[in-house]
């Protein structure tokens, strides 16, 4: 074996075990998203006085998230008492077929996006539930729909430890 072919021989090998450990780096990193999402979510749906509600467990990110509904489909939330309206990413509001209305300009976290303004028939979070709920469509990049005020003003809201409880009065639908 010539000099040259081993030096060569050498360089692929390094190539592919640094291509093997991003691999490893990156499929870890898409492991411990999943467990971080998954860690979170709805414990249970009901009280004993009859009313309507969610107990959402923090996820280890510290963000409440929650299977629910948008018209009958299900779509993940992200509990944002920041934000104004419940916000819906462009590209789920199409698979879910929503109208696009009125085009506005809104801030986000990132700065100011472009939007479109469109109601909901019905919200839904485990038994709680709320229906003509306005929101907003955004181009903004988020993977979940933040449930915003439009939706969660007519709910107490109560947050003990690591939970977060969503209990409808007398008001809601």
């Amino acid at each position: 074996m010539n000099p040259g072919s081993r030096q060569t021989s050498d360089g692929l090998g390094r190539a592919f075990l640094w291509l093997a450990a991003l691999g490893m780096l990156v499929g870890l990193t898409l492991l411990f998203q999943s467990a971080q999402r998954s860690s979170g979510g709805l414990v249970r749906s009901s009280n004993d006085s009859g009313r309507a509600m969610v107990v959402l467990q923090r996820d280890r990110s510290g963000h409440y998230v929650a299977e629910g509904q948008i018209n009958g489909q299900v779509v993940n939330f992200l509990v944002d008492t920041g934000a104004t309206d419940v916000a819906i990413p462009e590209q789920t509001a199409r698979t879910l077929g929503l109208q696009f209305g009125p085009q506005v300009a809104v801030m986000t976290a990132a700065g100011p996006v472009r939007a479109w303004r469109t109601r909901l028939d019905r919200v839904s979070v485990g038994s709680v539930s709320l229906d003509n709920v306005r929101a907003t469509i955004t181009r903004a990049p988020m993977e979940d729909v933040l449930l915003g005020m439009s939706f969660l003003q007519y709910f107490t809201i109560l947050q003990q430890g690591d939970e977060l409880i969503i209990e409808s009065g007398g008001t809601s639908g």
